[in-house]
């Protein structure tokens, strides 16, 4: 953050929909893939183990309405379709690239951290699930 007063968050309001915009896990990703090369859709699926046909095309609908996706119809036969980042995504490449390359680093701590929470709170999980007399 740029200032560390209480005032910090002042304008969450101004910037709480921009962060909606990009955060989710999808969009991180397709424009994680995107920072390396323009790609084509399926090539973009299969790198995105997990992601449906119809998350991957609203994605990508998302981005490009927002101004960080490029969608180019190649005059090929078939039609080909590439997309590729904006001038504006660019520069969200080393911020998502330095997040990408955390959770490459942490996940297995944050994996850790989750399984001795499990354990040490298995009990209260338990206690919510059962009836009261």
């Amino acid at each position: 953050m740029a200032s560390s007063d209480a005032n910090a968050l002042r304008d969450v309001g101004k910037t709480r929909p921009v962060l909606e915009h990009i955060t989710n896990k999808w969009s991180i990703l397709i424009l994680t893939v995107l920072c390396s090369r323009p790609s084509r859709f399926n090539e973009i699926r299969r790198r995105l183990d997990g992601i449906t046909h119809k998350a991957l095309a609203d994605a990508l609908k998302r981005l490009e309405r927002n101004g960080l996706v490029i969608r180019e119809v190649l005059p090929t036969s078939p039609v080909g379709v590439e997309y590729s980042l904006t001038p504006l995504a660019q520069t969200l490449q080393q911020p998502f690239i330095a997040l990408y390359d955390w959770a490459l680093a942490h996940g297995t701590a944050l994996e850790e951290a989750q399984a001795a929470y499990d354990l040490t709170h298995a009990g209260e999980n338990k206690k919510e699930r059962e009836p009261t007399a």
